[in-house]
């Protein structure tokens, strides 16, 4: 199954928000360089360009899918396949400016990955991060509760999908690294006509990897359980839309001179 550009921008408001806030709080003057790590289909990568017209922004993504989009929507903007998991020594002491929106959540291993993204920064650089802090909202605890039941859990022998820590943990790495950072939460209000919208919305993110390992009658199946509880779970506003909350967990360090 794999990214789906069209199925992730079918939110591309609410998902591009958070990048917007997100870059609002850098506060590099005149950079050269930056790099959007988990660029997706460049959404992201646009706001950083807007808000830097003079500098070099480069979108970096393993997704094929995704940059096929990002490139045909931004011809201004440089786009690279990259796995942030790996080996990514290469773009060392390169960067003003570390930007990464809803990505680091599916690469494992923070505690050397933050090192390793810190690295990419210039000496006065910046590390900007958003994370998704959602583990206690109904839709995460549906999707963790249906694939720990018996009727799923042999069909679903895939490894652990996100990799986020606890704020406190980020907490320790980052006062590891520097000295001059700040960290805060927002809790987006989203407003959803109906439940189905909140099933398009975690079938291209959160739902993704579990759709992808059943077979198709199997997955149809989850869909409709998972689908089922959310209507349970989510309430019907007067005006008949749904509140779907959605924090997430944001940081910014600067590498010291």
């Amino acid at each position: 199954m794999g990214w789906d550009n069209t199925q992730y921008l079918k939110f591309k408001r609410e998902r591009t928000q958070p990048a917007i806030d997100l870059a609002a709080r850098l506060t590099v003057e005149n950079p050269t360089d930056i790099i959007d790590v988990g660029c997706g289909p460049g959404n992201s990568s646009r706001v950083l360009k807007d808000r830097y017209p003079n500098a070099r922004v480069l979108g970096a993504d393993s997704s094929e899918n995704m940059l096929q989009k990002a490139k045909a929507d931004n011809p201004d903007i440089e786009f690279v396949m990259l796995d942030a998991s790996g080996d990514i020594s290469g773009y060392n002491n390169r960067f003003d400016a570390v930007f990464s929106n809803a990505c680091l959540q599916w690469i494992p291993d923070h505690e050397k990955l933050l090192p390793r993204l810190f690295a990419l920064l210039k000496a006065g650089g910046t590390l900007a991060v958003q994370i998704p802090m959602n583990f206690e909202e109904p839709i995460h605890k549906i999707l963790t509760e249906l694939a720990e039941a018996e009727e799923w859990r042999g069909k679903l022998c895939i490894p652990r999908q996100f990799h986020t820590l606890t704020q406190e943990k980020y907490f320790d790495i980052i006062s590891g690294l520097t000295d001059d950072f700040e960290m805060w939460q927002t809790t987006y209000c989203h407003r959803m006509p109906d439940h189905g919208a909140i099933m398009e919305w975690y079938r291209a993110t959160g739902m993704r990897p579990y759709l992808e390992a059943l077979s198709g009658r199997d997955a149809a199946e989850f869909e409709r359980q998972v689908r089922e509880r959310v209507a349970k779970e989510y309430a019907v506003r007067k005006n008949g839309e749904i509140i779907f909350r959605f924090p997430r967990f944001f940081f910014v360090a600067k590498k010291s001179m």
